[in-house]
């Protein structure tokens, strides 16, 4: 099938490519790219004027709640939830229930996302079995059954030596460890410590858990040299630890949420539960440090760090809420609102939830719009700006601190390997 999508101006952050142009699809591949159809009747056609053409994005924290807890974020829900986003890549943590720590695992959540046929699920493997922190997992396994890396999702590793061991297994096979760095015993606070969490009577977590793993984190690397994700740095600190790793040549990179990078530890208010996020919001020297790292490349990507709760777990006191917030239908939006509070460039700000996103899982194809690559297509109006409200949300879970806000960019058509998948309004 052949498919013209015309009008709209073509961005592809990965070439530099930037032009208001057509875009020719070949059923799963991109065929061509600023031709005009020289007589040739596309099958579909798809009118993206007054929209950007972008790559689908790639969404590198993403919580689909399945298998286990069906009831916060079923698979259907979630995935119908990203195509409405223009995530056409995700990836998802281990903490699943059960643990993603066996192949078969692995291969029927693949399975069963394949089959909604809407965004591509790549799952991240167990670390160690069950998540305790003990015994390594059999990561070539996973990796076959289709792994993209290996985590411990929120649960910290406090035996140094098994994380040592993890990663020089990883680097052995040269797979990547996506670490959450936190300290096992200074995060367990349920907001930053701060003014503000000592005013509300908040039992605080200090911007040295976040140091402390991660400067352990380094020292194991610079002997292992294994690759390492940073998963959702939340502090001035964190980012000028990473910059220097980077300086150093380790083979690190990271990622911020966009909770972190647009709300402090002032969002909470009066104990609202949708503010409780982990990592915690903090202050307002860190979200800026955060917003200039992402901008200079300390930080590689942005994530939305998607993690569907239920109302039952959110309407309660803030200290007992479950953290987490959905967000997939939020990445694009809010990474736009970056690009308009901080006067950020357009092209730099789609590479953060695009191409920078989907290099770091190892898919050459994923957030690129290049001939020959796979179709998958994000056709957003930029300036139109839309409530965030349960009405407008897709995601089987609603809790977001973002709720109220109009927001810029609202997604018109999500294409999936060359699947029209989405259409407003549809």
């Amino acid at each position: 099938m052949k498919t013209l999508i015309h009008g709209g101006r073509v961005i592809d952050p990965a070439s530099g490519f930037d032009q208001k142009t057509s875009l020719w699809l070949d059923g799963s591949r991109i065929s061509a790219i600023n031709i005009e159809a020289n007589g040739c009747v596309p099958d579909v056609s798809i009118d993206a004027s007054g929209c950007i053409v972008a790559p689908g994005l790639v969404d590198l924290a993403v919580r689909l709640r399945e298998p286990g807890h069906e009831h916060e974020g079923m698979l259907a829900s979630e995935l119908a939830a990203a195509v409405a986003g223009g995530v056409t890549s995700l990836v998802c943590p281990p903490d699943t229930d059960p643990v993603l720590d066996e192949a078969g695992l692995v291969e029927m959540l693949k399975f069963r996302a394949q089959n909604r046929q809407q965004a591509r699920v790549y799952p991240l493997g167990a670390l160690t079995r069950g998540l305790k922190g003990e015994v390594l997992t059999e990561m070539a396994e996973l990796t076959q059954a289709g792994c993209v890396g290996f985590s411990q999702a929120e649960v910290a590793l406090s035996d140094t030596q098994v994380l040592q061991r993890a990663l020089l297994y990883a680097a052995s096979f040269g797979y990547t460890v996506w670490l959450r760095p936190q300290d096992r015993h200074l995060g367990k606070g349920v907001a930053a410590s701060g003014a503000l969490a000592t005013r509300l009577g908040l039992a605080g977590v200090p911007v040295a858990a976040e140091t402390i793993a991660l400067h352990t984190i380094f020292e194991l690397i610079k002997s292992t040299r294994t690759g390492c994700m940073c998963a959702r740095i939340s502090s001035a600190a964190g980012v000028e630890l990473v910059r220097q790793a980077k300086a150093q040549g380790l083979p690190v990179s990271a990622d911020v949420s966009v909770h972190s990078l647009h709300l402090t530890d002032m969002d909470i208010g009066y104990f609202d539960s949708r503010a409780r996020l982990s990592p915690p919001l903090r202050q307002q020297a860190d979200r800026d440090a955060l917003r200039q790292g992402l901008a200079d490349g300390t930080i590689d990507a942005l994530v939305s760090d998607h993690v569907p709760v239920g109302d039952d777990e959110k309407t309660l006191p803030f200290a007992e809420a479950v953290p987490g917030a959905t967000g997939l239908e939020l990445l694009l939006s809010l990474a736009l609102k970056w690009s308009k509070d901080c006067d950020v460039p357009l092209p730099l700000v789609l590479s953060k939830v695009t191409s920078a996103a989907g290099a770091l899982i190892g898919q050459p194809d994923a957030g690129k719009l290049q001939v020959g690559g796979v179709a998958d297509v994000c056709i957003f109006q930029a300036d139109t700006f839309w409530q965030v409200n349960a009405d407008n949300l897709r995601s089987q879970a609603k809790s977001t601190p973002f709720s109220g806000y109009e927001l810029p960019g609202q997604v018109r058509y999500t294409v999936v390997g060359g699947q029209l998948v989405f259409q407003r309004g549809s």
